[in-house]
């Protein structure tokens, strides 16, 4: 099974958003095994953004990650990374379609609200970076689950 970390960034939770987005991952079927609300200090996000170390944006990245609270998700399930990238939308805001997150309610580049594991390993990497595996409900399932999911 795959995981995605999930961040909804300082301009989320200043903009009160944070229901909206994980309102949309629940709708989809997308089941949460791992939520909270963080301080992401310097340390941490240069661990997270560590592939970035020494590109022109790198301490910018830095430096808003740790602007404000973050609510950070680990969600779980078949094909977990591609869907929620779809959902997220791309990058930039102006490219991203309607419908996505960035689509709907972002509107610059380094305002983006949300941040998504891009692939299955980066997904195990980044969750251990923000959560302890005593922390995720990886076994637990949902009435609804028969519903969403072909057994």
């Amino acid at each position: 099974m795959e995981r995605s970390l999930i961040i909804l960034k300082p301009d989320a939770v200043q903009r009160g958003l944070i229901g909206t987005i994980i309102g949309r991952l629940e709708q989809r079927g997308l089941k949460i095994i791992g939520l909270k609300l963080a301080q992401i200090d310097t340390a941490l996000a240069q661990q997270h953004y560590a592939e970035h170390q020494g590109k022109p944006f790198f301490n910018g990245l830095v430096e808003y990650i740790t602007s404000g609270p973050v609510v950070l998700l680990v969600v779980a399930g078949e094909n977990v990374v591609e869907m929620v990238r779809s959902m997220v939308g791309a990058t930039n805001p102006a490219k991203a379609a309607p419908g996505t997150i960035r689509g709907d309610f972002a509107v610059s580049i380094g305002r983006n609200l949300i941040h998504a594991s891009d692939s299955p390993a980066s997904g195990e990497r980044e969750v251990g970076i923000f959560f302890r595996e005593d922390e995720l409900l990886p076994a637990f399932t949902r009435d609804t689950d028969r519903w969403i999911f072909e057994q």
